[in-house]
């Protein structure tokens, strides 16, 4: 019986096919003890009407390899196509997206030769979710997902990753001065965690901030956790900071299955041209031995990357005159990595991964007891465009309004409240928040809500959508209007 691992491979569109070649031959160069499974994914597969980019039998083999090396793909114009890697991550749950960002100075141009972070980014949920709408003429919407156990699982991941690889402190980057709700759970969830691990420095940054840092002072960073948009964004100005997004590695990881991958497209105007640089693939297929447990092998083709890199061996997007030795293509930078394995490099660090402990990690979410749910209001959302959009006509009109106590308490339009008491100035779209509430804020039925549409219909307004006003333990489960 065989005793190599057995993974899914994937050569993509453009240079990926290219880049996967460079990189297997280093790894069976060095040893790797690897069986490939090859699946065909990306373009060629979306022209034959899979809009997902994998046919039934690539998802079949990842059931069973549970690892997934791939390279980049080209998605058709056009719509009706799927992201492939969304409908990876979300369909297998790779929660964690995991970004090292390391400067290579002065082998490779960067103004911070400092750096050494990793971005740790949530995988499933945020915007990403993809759930959107088009309410009105001129309104579209598109919902945030944060959940409890999704932002638990990451954040306790990035605690995990900082202490198993010797890691001193996790960032959080949030939006919550603005999403007090959904980014509060996030950051909330963040203060909770970090106090189980006391030896790690923590600290956390509004987005805004924490991105211009990234960008002017990327060495201040050890981890950072984040959100699934935000750290779409700041894993790629980390990356272009600290040389090229050509260079990154990416790892997507689940429970049970973990996809590894370059950070950067298929850039197909250069494809078949020998030009390609395969260090972004070479770096995710390193983190995909460590996660299987061959450590020894990802040390030695880390080190004789980093050899060839000090040695001027470069690809043409790293090429510096007065630096680089030589410029070379893909497959014959792959062959100098492999003239070079056994080699460590001579001014850089060498990497040095544990040997001891080589499981991946397991992340246990805390059990939580549920809270007391009490509905008590509900906001409707109207379409109308009627009578110069003037608040006061809306709100008096549906000030008739009432079931079961149930009144009007206030209208915005865009977050804005307009009325009662609206500034004249507020420009109003097509699309109104209406909010409606007991007086004393008393609980409320959901007969109460359905009697109180059919008043609504009755008067003539066409409600898009509603949204339950709830408490939990008593806290306010929604929030409050601006002006409110």
């Amino acid at each position: 019986m065989s005793s190599k691992r057995k993974i899914t491979v994937a050569y993509g569109d453009g240079i990926g096919p290219e880049i996967m070649k460079a990189t297997i031959a280093i790894l069976d160069a060095a040893g790797a003890q690897l069986e490939y499974d090859v699946i065909e994914i990306g373009e060629q597969v979306y022209l034959k009407g899979i809009s997902s980019g994998m046919e039934p039998k690539a998802f079949d083999s990842l059931r069973e390899t549970k690892v997934f090396l791939k390279s980049p793909i080209t998605t058709p114009q056009g719509g009706g196509f799927k992201s492939l890697n969304v409908t990876t991550r979300k369909s297998f749950g790779l929660y964690a997206n995991v970004r090292p960002c390391k400067a290579y100075s002065p082998f490779i141009k960067t103004h911070f030769p400092k750096t050494d972070l990793v971005i740790i980014r949530e995988n499933e949920e945020d915007l990403y979710a993809g759930i959107e709408h088009r309410q009105t003429n001129e309104v579209f919407q598109c919902l945030k997902i944060i959940s409890q156990p999704g932002s638990e699982k990451i954040i306790r991941y990035a605690f995990e990753y900082a202490k198993k690889y010797g890691r001193k402190k996790v960032t959080c980057m949030t939006k919550d001065n603005i999403m007090k709700l959904a980014d509060g759970l996030f950051h909330k969830t963040f203060d909770e965690i970090a106090k189980e691990y006391p030896e790690i420095q923590t600290d956390h940054k509004i987005i805004d901030i924490g991105t211009a840092l990234i960008a002017d002072r990327p060495e201040v960073f050890d981890v950072i956790v984040t959100l699934n948009l935000y750290g779409d964004i700041i894993s790629d100005v980390a990356a272009q900071v600290t040389g090229s997004v050509g260079l990154g590695g990416s790892a997507n990881v689940g429970d049970e299955v973990a996809m590894f991958e370059a950070i950067h497209g298929s850039a197909p105007d250069i494809a078949g041209m020998d030009l390609a640089n395969p260090s972004g693939l070479l770096n995710g297929a390193i983190m995909m031995l460590v996660h299987i447990g061959q450590p020894e092998i990802a040390e030695k083709i880390s080190n004789a990357w980093m050899k060839t890199l000090e040695d001027g061996i470069h690809t043409g997007d790293i090429y510096q005159e007065g630096l680089s030795s030589k410029k070379v293509g893909t497959q014959e930078f792959a062959q100098a990595v492999i003239e070079r394995l056994g080699q460590l490099p001579a001014k850089m660090i060498p990497a040095a991964f544990d040997k001891e402990d080589t499981k991946p990690m397991t992340i246990k979410l805390k059990p939580r007891a549920k809270s007391v749910k009490e509905l008590t209001g509900v906001d409707v959302f109207i379409d109308w465009d009627q009578d110069g959009r003037d608040p006061n006509v809306i709100g008096e009109k549906l000030r008739q309004v009432e079931s079961g106590g149930l009144q009007l308490h206030l209208i915005t339009n865009r977050g804005v409240k307009v009325f009662p008491e609206g500034l004249k100035e507020t420009f109003c779209t097509d699309h109104w928040r209406c909010r409606f509430k007991t007086a004393d804020g008393s609980a409320v039925k959901h007969t109460q809500i359905l009697e109180l549409l059919k008043q609504i219909e009755d008067l003539g307004f066409d409600f898009i959508k509603t949204e339950h006003l709830y408490t939990f333990d008593g806290v306010r489960g929604y929030s409050l209007a601006q002006g409110e």
